[in-house]
């Protein structure tokens, strides 16, 4: 019996050290960074970065539910970005910028909630979580350059001070879901 691969799309600030994270998890298939939920079809980054277009940046997440599951997925998600800034990770300012989670069903948008109501009941988090929900509209990938951006540079000076930093905290975190 095979398995049906999900989809699931995230924003957690810039989409580079996000996608530095999930393309370390097992279980997850392909990452591809993007953007969705705006007013524009298919966008430039440049368009995207003036915070007009109503765009997320944001990860596309392909997984094997049979080898992680969305909820795991989400935890992870919730260790790697401060969801309780609101259009803003670290000096990452703007809409763009927003804690998001992009659904494409109703069961996903359930495991979301879910997660989101366990979170807040622990206390571990100081203020209100105000990562929004929403069924996924618009997507489009971002650029090549964006694609594999810590992997290919991880000398540059946002991913040594903010991507790699968050990769260390996953697999702290979540050694057991970590790839080598």
């Amino acid at each position: 019996m095979t398995t049906q691969h999900q989809t699931i799309t995230l924003g957690g600030g810039c989409f580079w050290c996000t996608e530095a994270v999930y393309v370390k998890v097992k279980g997850i298939m392909d990452v591809e960074s993007g953007y969705c939920n705006g007013r524009v079809e298919r966008p430039s980054y440049e368009q995207v970065c003036t915070g007009r277009t109503g765009h997320t940046e944001v990860v596309k997440l392909v997984f094997d539910p049979a080898q992680i599951s969305l909820h795991e997925i989400l935890e992870i998600f919730f260790v790697i970005h401060d969801p309780t800034t609101l259009n803003a990770q670290g000096n990452d300012r703007g809409t763009q910028y927003r804690s998001a989670i992009y659904v494409c069903s109703p069961d996903q948008q359930q495991v979301a909630q879910q997660v989101i109501s366990e979170l807040a009941a622990s206390g571990v988090y100081r203020r209100p979580i105000v990562t929004e929900v929403l069924p996924l509209s618009n997507y489009s990938p971002a650029e090549d350059e964006h694609q594999d951006f810590f992997a290919r540079n991880p000398y540059q000076g946002y991913c040594v001070a903010v991507a790699a930093p968050k990769v260390a905290k996953f697999k702290k975190t979540f050694a057991q879901l970590a790839m080598d």
